[in-house]
């Protein structure tokens, strides 16, 4: 079972927000979440930057073949 919880670090702790789905001793994966990586810029996109790099075909709209026994 994966279960996700969110918490902080403050030191050497680690703080849960919520109380952990099991009871016994169980391994975990932790996650630091950085101010960096919170805060990733995006590369500004460029409006029409993938013109002439899409086509759409001529029969887009006809039915296919496969489905002709559903139709």
């Amino acid at each position: 079972m994966l279960t996700t919880i969110e918490g902080y670090y403050e030191q050497g702790q680690i703080f849960l927000k919520e109380e952990a789905p099991v009871s016994e001793k169980t391994a975990v994966i932790i996650t630091f979440l950085t101010e960096n990586n919170r805060n990733v810029k995006q590369r500004k996109r460029i409006p029409g930057g993938l013109k002439g790099k899409l086509a759409i075909p001529d029969n887009f709209n006809q039915s296919l073949d496969d489905l002709k026994e559903y139709m």
